[in-house]
């Protein structure tokens, strides 16, 4: 008699996958801690992700992509795009300690998978690519709406924030510490005078 099929929530699945890729980076991530975090038996989880442990980083890698194009769709919408973007990072600078040990999963992956993985180093790079184009358009409106006096081409703006982006999650790691990480993100705002980032 069969037994009976197990069933999964893919997306709960995906979150706790994600949570130890983020963890631990793709390379020292075994099967074993995935099945562990996510509750399945192994002939399930190659029934579910018939690619194994790659298949499901990409999938996970995805799930990024996906919550940046939610952020894209705000952008859009939004009478204040750089105002968000401020709010994105002031998020970002306040989060609690492990977060900032965690950084971000698609720029670590780009570090990671350097040599290591072409397709996967690929994927993460497009990801923060679009992310960067995402910063670009938003600059651009806000200049065409004098919402910033900032003249300079806004792909060159919009390649300082992906490049702010990167280093930031670089240097909270270095000062996890929620109070540290903010004051110094804030204070190197303030002290560049760049109005992207300050009111």
């Amino acid at each position: 008699m069969r037994g009976r099929p197990a069933t999964y929530n893919d997306r709960e699945v995906l979150e706790k996958a994600q949570q130890v890729f983020w963890k631990k980076g793709y390379t020292a991530t075994s099967m074993d801690d995935l099945l562990t975090a996510t509750g399945m038996g192994s002939g399930s989880f190659y029934n579910t992700f018939k690619g194994g442990k790659k298949e499901l980083f990409r999938k996970a890698l995805q799930q990024r992509r996906e919550a940046f194009d939610e952020f894209k769709t705000r952008l859009k919408e939004s009478d204040a795009p750089l105002e968000l973007i401020r709010d994105f990072f002031r998020s970002v600078a306040r989060e609690d300690k492990n977060k900032h040990m965690q950084g971000c999963i698609v720029a670590n992956t780009v570090m990671e998978m350097a040599g290591l993985d072409e397709e996967l180093e690929a994927e993460a790079t497009a990801i923060l690519r679009d992310v960067e184009k995402m910063f670009s358009k938003a600059v651009k409106t806000a200049q065409e709406r004098g919402q910033i006096a900032n003249r300079t081409d806004a792909v060159v703006l919009g390649r300082y924030l992906i490049t702010l982006w990167n280093g930031l999650n670089v240097t909270r790691r270095m000062y996890p510490d929620t109070k540290s990480c903010a004051g110094r993100l804030i204070c190197s705002w303030k002290c560049s005078d760049n109005e992207l980032l300050n009111d």
